[in-house]
């Protein structure tokens, strides 16, 4: 009888533990459904429908098990997708109802073209909840459902895009208004799912060429489901009624293609259709940077391809596939931009595009050895491309940018890496230098004019040396391991982005005017100090003549620079590979004979009235008046010749940012400033007596040389002629060496103490041999 109540206990206890186990079992996959994200439950079911083609495809009853149990996860997604867009929700359905018949009837293309039906579906619909949570300001929906997306395949040319999450986390945190980030959403996952569409119909001609029942009916499911995303801008763009027919052709090619029936008139007509459609415009810049990409890349295939073949034979095989990857790279951004261009020319368009055929199949058959063609046909080619492209593309498409030129410069450094990897270091020189040639030419002037701080910090990591890492023609002149370049390659990279951002915007008219006009002004007034000072120490009735050579020197360097700005505007990059190089072989130059004229001009000045006869032999003696004036002249020219050489980089490379005329007016106001300066030293010499004359010229030759020192051996360690020995203690600005040619390094301050101990002892000797003369002079004639 005790037991009764004990048993009833224990039969309600049981009754109760069983309805909570099974209120447990109907709650748990509901809770562990909440748990994980949109982006973990997609992919989830993405994977299981690959890994039940794959391994189940013999176990039907395995298979629709594990298929129901993603439609059950799927229940978890099915309400957010369905309040957003009921057509992808449809489309998911119909797809799981399609996959299970499948498996009935072991119909894998069937189940193929019903996977790839349901993931598609999927992306729609992450991409409807992610836009329309944003419009209604719920930042933290849009955030969970982005991961449910895609992104374009990525390559040395076009990266992964992050735009959009980028957008909806400045939005999150109020950096950004909801507008600006529904353009970049729609932009990014537009642009990935319209990539996306052309890659599935590429797969698709090469899986019915190859006849894969499965590949086929999957691949063109895929290209119709990437094109119900693209539906609504394609609608918007073309109407409704053309939108309804793309999706019509679109199902039947999916249809006939799952069917095995033929389908090229079927693909011909998708590209008809397809002619023209961007569902994401490009914005001005990207036009204008992708059309910089694709000149730059161009300009490089005959380059590389010419080194590669010598004779009719392939010598080097690396810059073979350089010049084939260059041109694949100038050809993902003419696809980017055909469809602008076929409205601008659609019959030119076609037939850079045939050029564009004809040079790939000929850099191939180099490639494979089917035939090598000659480096003059490739270089003929390239040109009549290029020149089409130059008739084909907008005027403001063809202004190179930083950022065009900032895209070369990683590819180059990526020819750099593979070279060295492949223990090719040459050819790791070669690239390197080809990197740093465009540096040169593009970017570094801009640098200077608007960011000069990255500057040396750039050159460093590309030369010999910044921070805690060897610079890059080090470590290959040392044959270092591929794990030290690739870590001063990081470092560069992160410089050069760094840079790059810095340059972002930075090409407002008035900024380039002057910054041109800042730059001619910085050049010319060390060439004014340097004639000023000299032409006004050879006042005396028998030093006149020696201006002469001066002025002819100088000359003949202004028309050098002229000269250079033109050869300039062809075949400036093979010149900015001596960028460095020829700066200093010239500075030395000017320096050399500028510490000889120093010497000189302190001794003639102040001798010539006691030693006038003993000086006059040994003149005679050493070459006489023509050695002097070849010296005059070499100096007058090298003086003038080096600030010309640079001017005419900086200037070129900005008029790649801005119009000619806009870089001109600059100019004019360097040069006006110029002249007023060498007007105001001249007509102040031609005032002053004839001692303070010789003082004051005397100094401004001395810090004409000072500064002229400092830049050299700047430019000597940046070439790695000259060891780098960084003052970690002095921090200077960069304008110290900008004007000054002050840089805190051991060795540039010592050689410039050096110089100036130099001039002063020519003084001071000078002075001594003088009143010592004068004494002998006084005692002679007692």
């Amino acid at each position: 009888m005790k037991l009764k109540p004990v048993c009833a206990t224990s039969r309600y206890g049981l009754i109760l533990l069983a309805l909570i186990g099974i209120a447990l079992t109907l709650i748990t996959p509901t809770v562990s459904a909440q748990t994980h994200s949109p982006g973990q439950i997609a992919e989830h079911i993405r994977a299981t429908l690959v890994s039940i083609q794959l391994h189940e495809a013999d176990d039907p009853t395995t298979a629709q098990a594990h298929l129901n149990e993603l439609y059950d996860e799927y229940t978890a997604l099915a309400p957010t997708i369905g309040h957003y867009n009921t057509s992808a929700d449809s489309a998911i359905r119909a797809g799981f109802r399609a996959a299970g018949n499948a498996l009935a009837t072991a119909d894998m293309p069937g189940f193929a073209m019903a996977r790839a039906q349901i993931w598609t579906a999927l992306l729609n619909g992450g991409y409807s909840v992610v836009s329309s949570a944003l419009h209604e300001g719920d930042t933290l929906t849009a955030r969970q459902w982005l991961v449910v997306r895609e992104f374009r395949h990525a390559n040395r040319f076009a990266r992964p895009n992050a735009d959009a999450t980028k957008a909806v986390y400045a939005t999150a945190n109020g950096a950004l208004s909801t507008e600006e980030a529904l353009a970049a959403v729609n932009a990014d996952l537009l642009d990935t799912y319209q990539a996306r569409l052309n890659e599935a119909l590429q797969a698709l001609v090469v899986a019915d060429q190859q006849g894969f029942p499965s590949r086929r009916a999957e691949t063109a499911a895929l290209a119709a489901g990437y094109f119900a995303i693209l539906a609504p801008a394609y609608a918007e763009q073309r109407g409704e009624a053309a939108a309804m027919r793309a999706q019509a052709t679109f199902a039947t090619l999916q249809e006939a293609a799952y069917r095995g029936e033929p389908i090229a008139s079927l693909l011909a007509e998708v590209q008809d259709l397809l002619r023209g459609f961007r569902a994401a415009p490009l914005s001005p810049a990207e036009q204008v940077r992708r059309s910089g990409q694709m000149l730059r890349f161009l300009q490089l295939v005959p380059i590389e391809y010419e080194r590669g073949v010598r004779n009719g034979q392939v010598t080097i095989d690396l810059e073979i596939r350089e010049a084939i990857t260059f041109h694949a790279g100038a050809m993902a951004a003419f696809s980017d931009l055909r469809d602008l261009l076929e409205q601008r020319n659609p019959d030119l368009t076609t037939t850079v595009a045939a050029r564009f055929t004809e040079l790939g199949n000929a850099l191939a058959n180099t490639g494979n050895r089917t035939e090598i063609t000659d480096p003059a046909t490739i270089r003929s080619t390239t040109e009549a491309l290029l020149s089409d492209l130059r008739t084909l593309l907008p005027a403001e498409w063809q202004k190179q940018t930083s950022g065009a030129d900032f895209d070369v410069i990683r590819s180059a450094l990526d020819q750099m890496e593979q070279a060295v990897r492949a223990g090719e270091y040459a050819l790791a020189e070669s690239a390197r230098l080809e990197a740093y040639a465009i540096m040169e030419i593009g970017p570094e002037a801009k640098l200077i004019a608007f960011a000069p701080q990255y500057k040396p910090i750039i050159e460093g990591y590309f030369w010999y040396g910044q921070n805690d890492h060897k610079g890059l023609a080090y470590l290959i002149e040392q044959q270092a391991s591929p794990a030290d370049i690739a870590a001063t390659r990081a470092a560069l990279d992160r410089a050069l982005a760094e840079a790059e951002q810095a340059l972002a915007g930075s090409n407002a008219p008035l900024a380039i005017t002057t910054n041109a006009a800042v730059i001619v002004f910085r050049e010319g007034l060390e060439a004014v100090l340097i004639l000023a000072s000299l032409m006004g120490s050879l006042k005396a009735p028998g030093q006149r003549r020696f201006r002469r050579p001066l002025w002819i020197g100088a000359g003949t360097a202004i028309l050098a620079t002229v000269l250079t700005w033109i050869l300039a505007q062809s075949a400036l990059m093979a010149m900015a590979r001596l960028g460095e190089t020829l700066e200093a072989i010239v500075s030395l130059i000017a320096i050399a004979v500028l510490l000889l004229i120093t010497n000189w001009f302190f001794h003639d000045v102040y001798w010539k009235d006691w030693m006038a006869s003993f000086h006059q032999q040994k003149k005679h003696i050493l070459g006489g008046q023509t050695g002097q004036w070849l010296g005059l002249i070499t100096l007058g020219f090298a003086s003038i010749y080096r600030e010309g050489f640079e001017t005419v980089l900086f200037l070129q490379a900005l008029t790649l940012e801005g119009s000619i005329t806009t870089v001109l007016a600059g100019v004019g106001i360097g040069l006006t400033l110029t002249l007023f300066v060498g007007l105001a030293v001249f007509v102040m010499q031609a005032k002053l007596p004839h001692k303070k004359m010789l003082i004051v010229t005397g100094i401004l030759i001395g810090a004409v040389l000072l500064q002229m020192v400092g830049h050299t051996v700047n430019v000597l360690q940046v070439i790695g002629w000259l060891p780098l020995h960084p003052i970690r203690w002095l921090d200077l600005p960069y304008w110290t060496g900008f004007w000054f040619g002050l840089y805190p390094t051991w060795e540039g301050i010592g050689l410039q103490a050096a110089a100036a101990v130099f001039v002063i002892g020519s003084y001071y000797l000078a002075e001594h041999l003088q009143r010592r003369e004068q004494q002998r002079y006084a005692i002679a004639h007692s």
